[in-house]
């Protein structure tokens, strides 16, 4: 039994100014994609070890490409290599032998040039290469934009049901058992989906904590029923703005669509019961800085989830900074920036050197370039394993420079700061200063929340602020919420079934 694997992964914001291209995307063909994630805590690594443990499967893997970090808008040129290497792959495999089933591991949250919905149009390809009798399963992160087109190429979807997320290896393998249940058992997937006319964002979306678990838990309970498949809540990335952004509850079960519809109005309602609540509380940039100096002990962490590099933004906004300088603030702040022009100044100085720079403002027009007189402390090659799951990172020629009482890490490109990584490579530990920017929209509980005096989510400008009515959607349908007042929700589904002639209903 010949089972194809396939991947094609990265989110992006609309209103990151900076395009992403294809080079800054990890792509590995063939063997090397199997290599790279028997060594890498993803999905497709979950996937391998239920494909590997049943003997009468043979994998037949094609291409893989996964972002090195969120960004802006991917070139049009750039989707076209990345989607024409794709489908070749897929050509290839197919030559080679009949295909069985394949699993794609997509994200869902791309857009590229002249393209609002990559993933769509990476699936419209492959089901002309496989055929309308091959199923797929594709997996999701739950921040994807679930389409019409996408649902209409697939079989099967499976998303994520953490975040922050934790579970790449349990939703891969989620995935697989799901294929072998079609290909081994006759399963035959019933897709359900409610669409939900909301962007939310803030840790009530903590799974573990927060007000989405009880959909999360229910999704849970009716995957582990034996007419279940999968089932999920989407909430979408409210950051890239395209038609078919929103929420979404979707439920698969094996061949019963009035039980499919039912579970998903059921999850539908519990999100909407509480879509509400799920805005996080901003503070002021004034009021963030003011609070952070009347704290005596310990260190205050500044939220700045407006740049974070991990949803898509830029990484170099020093609006935090500047105003910590407006106010005079004398803690030691420690700030992550992205900044190529002031690392090169580094670099040429050389370390221990004194360098006139501008820092922030070198991507995103909506920052203002800051001045700053510094001394090297640091040089680097800017690459690094993530703390959270050890993942290859790389920021680029990396530099780390002092000015007073503030410390910046400087990269030449962005890199995911969710956790501590970046800034524990560079020698910089954040419990040794007062003031810490944290460019996320989370951070795993231990590496700032447990022992902080104080986080603060502050609502500065950037690509991602957790202020959606700040950013401008110009594309998505509307009314959605909070945008517009008085949004309307009727909780109604949409079937999607491949009939055993294999069109889509």
């Amino acid at each position: 039994m010949r089972i194809v694997i396939a991947e094609c992964k990265q989110e992006v914001s609309t209103f990151n100014p900076a395009p992403s291209a294809y080079s800054d995307f990890r792509v590995a063909r063939g063997d090397a994609l199997l290599a790279h994630h028997r060594g890498c805590g993803e999905e497709i690594a979950g996937a391998l070890r239920v494909f590997e443990a049943q003997p009468q499967v043979r994998l037949a893997p094609a291409w893989g490409g996964n972002a090195n970090t969120s960004g802006g808008v991917l070139s049009a040129d750039g989707f076209a290599r990345l989607s024409s290497e794709f489908w070749e792959e897929l050509r290839r495999v197919a030559a080679e032998g009949p295909v069985d089933g394949a699993y794609f591991c997509l994200h869902g949250a791309m857009q590229a040039e002249g393209e609002d919905d990559p993933e769509g149009c990476l699936l419209e390809g492959a089901r002309r290469i496989l055929g309308e009798r091959t199923p797929i399963v594709i997996s999701l992160d739950l921040h994807g934009i679930l389409t019409d087109r996408m649902l209409r190429q697939c079989d099967a979807v499976v998303a994520y049901h953490t975040y922050p997320h934790v579970d790449f290896v349990e939703t891969g393998a989620r995935a697989a058992r799901l294929l072998l249940n079609i290909l081994l058992r006759g399963a035959r997937p019933v897709m359900a989906r409610v669409k939900l006319p909301a962007l939310v964002r803030g840790d009530e979306l903590i799974t573990a904590t927060g007000a989405i678990r009880h959909c999360i838990e229910r999704s849970r309970e009716m995957e582990a029923d034996p007419r279940g498949l999968a089932a999920a809540v989407m909430w979408g990335n409210p950051f890239t703005d395209v038609p078919e952004l929103r929420s979404n509850a979707i439920v698969v079960t094996d061949g019963d669509p009035t039980l499919a519809a039912a579970w998903a109005r059921e999850l539908a309602e519990l999100f909407w019961r509480d879509h509400e609540r799920m805005r996080v509380p901003l503070t002021s940039l004034e009021e963030s800085v003011r609070r952070a100096a009347a704290v005596d002990h310990g260190t205050v962490v500044m939220m700045d989830a407006a740049d974070a590099t991990s949803s898509g933004a830029s990484g170099d906004s020093n609006a935090i900074v500047r105003e910590t300088m407006r106010q005079g603030y004398r803690g030691r702040v420690l700030a992550p920036i992205v900044d190529p022009e002031a690392v090169r100044r580094a670099m040429a100085a050389g370390i221990g050197a004194e360098v006139a720079v501008t820092l922030g403002g070198a991507i995103d027009p909506r920052f203002e370039p800051l001045p700053v007189t510094a001394r090297v402390r640091l040089l680097s090659d800017g690459k690094f394993r993530s703390e959270t799951f050890g993942w290859p990172w790389d920021s680029g020629p990396t530099a780390v420079l002092e000015a007073n009482n503030l410390t910046f890490v400087v990269g030449t490109r962005p890199v995911s700061l969710f956790d501590r990584s970046w800034f524990l490579a560079h020698g910089q530990d954040p419990r040794r200063f007062n003031m810490v920017i944290v460019k996320s929209p989370h951070c795993e509980p231990h590496m700032f929340a447990e022992w902080c005096a104080l986080k603060i989510d502050v609502d500065a400008p950037g690509a991602t602020s957790a202020n959606v009515k700040s950013l401008g959607h110009r594309r998505c349908a509307r009314p959605l919420f909070p945008l517009d007042p008085q949004v309307p929700f009727e909780n109604v589904a949409d079937w999607f079934i491949r009939s055993p002639a294999n069109d889509t209903a």
